[in-house]
């Protein structure tokens, strides 16, 4: 295996495989280093149940766009990795598993970026950085306040419901992991106690179509992030809750309480054995229900604009109001023997020790391009449209990355040519 490439790419996730499909298409030599295996992160940090939130019809990768028979469906997770694992098998990247990256960086006398791996050094010309953003498991300090007796996981250490103590659970967090969490947890008779953050939702179907058919029609997946209206604030939103699950169904909270699901405000505090919620239960839900209809009335402005034919539905009512909200609860007397943090991830590039990041870590970057010449970043959620980090649009952001980098090739050897004509000329 030599060991200079003109292109390393750091991740063999989907935005890593897809970079490695336009490179190959362009004739251009890399390399693909992979911490673990292929499909890790959707194999082995997902629930048993876990499927896609939004449509087959979205998986568009490069080259391998759903090839299976339900485009309107919702893979489960063991269908995910199956995809990705098919996608690398159709153009045989070349692909070096198990091998991790522990330091990139660049040398400007040698005008390249030094790459310290797990099975030796590299070099190469150019390097994608195709780690996505979420990489350590955030937990609150709150964590700490629990007795070792209480089981607590991560939302991507959470299996299933069996691996439990036969108690009832505490789930915190309600984007989409939480919520899908909490009906996973609720399905299977388990007491549950959800603490409601400030997440939105959205409706699962509106006016005969999903809501993901409404909105690509809609243009909103093209936005990208200059035209957002919240700009790069977009890039840090948490994700609307909904899910796939059983074909695809809005996720109602409020449905659920009348169910059984105890559901309290965000958490405030672990006092001895007292939890402490913030009396904001009522507001949270309001305002998740008020985003989802706001999406409906996007939807309904779009069908009136462009005369569309399509059913009306009457307003959304809800079924549940909090009279009361409970601000305390002793978690022994509850029978809690479980907490799940469903706190999200915060990203950790110290590893990449070149000069383009801000204060809070983020690469500084346009569609991708950083201000160090050869330095490109991938998957980024946001990177530059909706579904920058998603199945759906990484092949734009690969496919221009890939066009930057075979100009910036092309240039360099211009540039060397043009450097040797000038010495022969000159002697």
């Amino acid at each position: 295996m030599k060991m200079h490439y003109s292109v390393a790419i750091i991740g063999g996730g989907q935005a890593g495989l897809s970079m490695s499909y336009c490179l190959k298409e362009r004739g251009l030599d890399h390399i693909v280093f992979e911490k673990n295996q292929i499909g890790y992160a959707w194999r082995s940090k997902r629930w048993d149940t876990f499927c896609l939130v939004t449509p087959n019809w979205q998986c568009r990768l490069p080259g391998y766009h759903y090839p299976g028979s339900d485009p309107n469906g919702f893979m489960q997770r063991d269908e995910i990795v199956q995809y990705i694992e098919d996608y690398a098998a159709s153009f045989d990247p070349p692909l070096k598993e198990g091998v991790e990256v522990s330091k990139v960086r660049r040398n400007e006398a040698d005008n390249v970026f030094e790459i310290t791996t797990s099975i030796g050094d590299f070099t190469a010309d150019q390097v994608v950085i195709a780690v996505g953003g979420y990489h350590t498991p955030k937990l609150p300090i709150l964590a700490g306040r629990f007795p070792e007796e209480i089981v607590q996981l991560h939302s991507s250490e959470y299996k299933n419901p069996q691996s439990l103590p036969d108690k009832a659970v505490l789930v915190v967090g309600t984007g989409q992991s939480g919520c899908q969490i909490a009906e996973d947890l609720h399905l299977a008779g388990k007491q549950v106690h959800l603490c409601v953050g400030g997440a939105p939702r959205s409706p699962r179907r509106y006016r005969g179509q999903d809501v993901v058919d409404w909105l690509d029609q809609m243009g909103y997946y093209d936005l990208s992030i200059d035209e957002h209206p919240q700009k790069e604030k977009a890039r840090s939103n948490t994700n609307h809750y909904v899910t796939g699950r059983g074909g695809g169904r809005e996720i109602d909270l409020r449905q659920f309480a009348l169910e059984g699901m105890q559901l309290h405000g965000k958490l405030k505090q672990v006092s001895g054995k007292q939890l402490e919620f913030w009396e904001n239960l009522k507001q949270n839900l309001d305002q998740a229900d008020a985003v989802a209809e706001n999406i409906k009335k996007s939807i309904d402005a779009f069908i009136e604009k462009n005369q569309i034919s399509a059913p009306t539905e009457p307003p959304y009512q809800p079924v549940w109001q909090p009279e009361t909200e409970i601000l305390t609860l002793d978690y022994e007397q509850a029978n809690i023997g479980a907490v799940i943090w469903c706190t999200g991830y915060q990203s950790d590039f110290s590893w990449v020790e070149v000069p383009v990041f801000d204060g809070k870590g983020y690469p500084g970057h346009d569609r991708g391009v950083t201000g160090v010449r050869g330095l490109y970043f991938l998957g980024l959620p946001w990177l530059y449209t909706w579904g920058s980090g998603r199945f759906s649009g990484v092949a734009r952001d690969a496919t221009y990355l890939a066009d930057t980098i075979a100009a910036k090739r092309k240039f360099s050897y211009s540039n060397s040519w043009s450097v040797v004509n000038e010495f022969l000329l000159g002697s």
